[in-house]
């Protein structure tokens, strides 16, 4: 990550320089890529006034997503795809660090597959010169719809047959998402060499969970196992393919990593 850090570093000193101020600096990397740690270390290294917003940090609780499971499809139980996620906050608070005013920052916890209560969120009083967005699909675009047609991987075979879920995500994503992503100003992909090292990247970070989670007193188990990783990350798939194709692209900056996360080149 010391090589991205460094990368990255350069490129978006050279965006705060030339303005807008503040900037809204996307980061689009799928799970396991290191989003967030190159996050931290732009907050860290820029010597700018900055915070942090993970998309992760926007996902509605389990009682909203069984609201979506039961009125359009049962796998938006599942917190990940377009839909699951409060965009109407994201929107709320990139618009209020535009206009210089103090924020609050959401949180998420994995473990219990909930949002921390408001009294845990983080509070930004001063203004900002730097908000990092940063998660698994910003900036993603939506898919033309005969590209759903046919399922990309068993979960899509078996449980979305008729291609309701996958549709449902993609007038998301084709929709409020965009509203979200139109407020970035700079864009910048960690580019994975492809889907089939994410089930492995995405191993590791709940192997570190369960480290977490024993150092806090709190039970590993609530960390999911290889099976169920194995699962979950096939809800990302189809979206996490198509933003590898095309993003890089369009975007301000791409960083093409190797299976072990290595710099390979940027463009």
């Amino acid at each position: 990550m010391t090589a991205s850090l460094e990368i990255v570093a350069r490129v978006a000193a050279g965006w705060l320089e030339a303005g807008p101020r503040p900037l809204i600096l996307g980061i689009c990397g799928s799970q396991g890529s290191g989003k967030s740690t190159l996050a931290r270390g732009l907050a860290a290294r820029l010597g700018v006034r900055a915070a942090i917003l993970s998309l992760d940090d926007l996902y509605l609780g389990k009682a909203a997503r069984a609201a979506l499971a039961r009125d359009i499809h049962p796998l938006l139980a599942t917190r990940g795809v377009p839909l699951t996620h409060d965009v109407a906050l994201g929107c709320a608070i990139l618009d209020a660090v535009k206009a210089g005013k103090p924020i609050r920052l959401p949180r998420f916890d994995k473990a219990s597959d909930e949002p921390l209560p408001e009294a845990q969120w983080e509070v930004v009083d001063s203004p900002l010169d730097l908000l990092i967005l940063e998660g698994w699909c910003v900036g993603a675009a939506a898919q033309a719809d005969a590209d759903l047609d046919a399922p990309v991987n068993d979960l899509e075979r078996a449980e979305d047959p008729g291609g309701i879920w996958r549709r449902a995500v993609n007038d998301a994503l084709a929709g409020p998402y965009q509203a979200l992503f139109a407020r970035i100003d700079r864009l910048a992909l960690l580019a994975a060499p492809g889907f089939e090292v994410v089930q492995g990247w995405r191993t590791q970070q709940e192997a570190e969970l369960r480290v977490t989670l024993a150092g806090q007193g709190r039970d590993p188990a609530l960390a999911m196992t290889d099976a169920q990783v194995a699962r979950f990350i096939q809800h990302y798939e189809r979206i996490t393919r198509a933003i590898l194709a095309e993003m890089p692209g369009r975007a301000d900056l791409t960083i093409n990593l190797d299976p072990e996360r290595h710099v390979i080149d940027k463009t």
